[in-house]
């Protein structure tokens, strides 16, 4: 299959967990010609791999991190080699507004896109080269809907609203060995990164009586605050995480507050999965599912530990609304195929 969009580099962290090596792999699959280059090494595994040194941290801190496979040249190098139609960044934060310049000054005719899932107008997800490139990006695309006037403000020219998105062949029902069922299952699961709010959350949930398995990096500290409260600790990657959501009867789903989520990827790939959702209700949780039939969402603690302790027991329920919740994301528009023609048609009109 031939693209009618021509060629595209594609910049992101293409380590096989992320979402962007997802985007990058169903590009490959729409049948784009695609190169890809990682901004970050490759394998790196956070919270299992050594941490960078402390001149890289120093610099990240100071906001101009270290090109550290350096994806700055190696644009160059491919231009001289092949005629891009587009370059996609997929937050990538080390790129030099020099080389923006240049390849706007070279080669006008190359669309410059810039995508992130994350908040960012929020500090600690930019850096200074972000902030004095976005002018040359010919659009940005954000998952918050509150980014679209704010990066604006920063300096970009376009902005545009795409969807989280889960990936079909990763996402999805999956049939467990016992080794697996022992392995990951869960009364009651969290997977993410530790943020105070969630562990809060679910250090209240303990108290009560409720025992939570929690994957993800960062809960170090968290280790044997309460019996109730299992802190794996270790993130889960590719299929494991696929694994440990079909494994779980409830799937807590927190939304990260530094980065004024209203809606996360968790959101839709716990469905994708068939998993059981119970997340923090908001607008846009609302306007993908209906409460109680596709998902089950909670306003405060008190609520949450009603909906837990009466979803434990409503073996039948769970099972219908985790189906139907499943149903309703296969029809949706929050599959990153459907979502990148969506962004790629949206690009060639520009």
């Amino acid at each position: 299959m031939k693209s009618s969009t021509g060629k595209i580099l594609f910049i992101g962290d293409l380590n096989d967990y992320c979402r962007s090596y997802q985007r990058y792999r169903a590009l490959i699959d729409l049948g784009y010609q695609i190169f890809g280059l990682s901004h970050t090494p490759i394998p790196y595994r956070p919270g299992i791999d050594r941490k960078p040194n402390l001149f890289f941290r120093i610099m990240w801190r100071l906001s101009l991190p270290l090109d550290s496979t350096g994806v700055n040249k190696k644009i160059s190098e491919i231009l001289k080699k092949e005629r891009l139609d587009i370059i996609w960044f997929d937050k990538c934060l080390v790129i030099r507004p020099n080389v923006l310049k240049f390849i706007k000054d070279s080669f006008p005719k190359t669309k410059l896109v810039f995508s992130s899932e994350d908040d960012m107008y929020a500090k600690h997800n930019q850096t200074l080269f972000y902030r004095w490139s976005l002018p040359y990006y010919d659009i940005v695309f954000t998952t918050k809907i509150y980014n679209l006037t704010e990066l604006k403000l920063l300096g970009a020219k376009k902005t545009e609203l795409f969807l989280d998105a889960y990936d079909e062949k990763l996402h999805r029902p999956m049939k467990l060995s016992e080794e697996e069922k022992q392995r990951f299952g869960a009364d009651v699961s969290f997977i993410g990164w530790f943020e105070k709010d969630r562990a809060e959350k679910m250090l209240y949930l303990a108290k009560k009586g409720i025992k939570i398995t929690v994957w993800g990096v960062g809960w170090g500290n968290w280790i044997e605050r309460h019996p109730n409260l299992i802190i794996k600790n270790q993130p889960l990657y590719y299929e494991n995480y696929t694994k440990a959501i079909c494994a779980t009867k409830i799937n807590l789903c927190f939304l990260r507050k530094i980065n004024r989520d209203e809606i996360t990827s968790r959101s839709v790939e716990i469905p994708a999965c068939g998993g059981f959702m119970l997340a923090e209700r908001t607008r846009r949780h609302l306007e993908l599912f209906e409460d109680r039939r596709e998902a089950v969402f909670f306003g405060s603690n008190e609520e949450l530990l009603e909906l837990v302790k009466k979803y434990l027991i409503d073996i039948e329920g769970r099972k219908i609304i985790a189906k139907a919740g499943r149903k309703k994301i296969l029809k949706s528009d929050c599959e990153h195929k459907k979502q990148l023609k969506k962004m790629l048609l949206i690009i060639k009109n520009l």
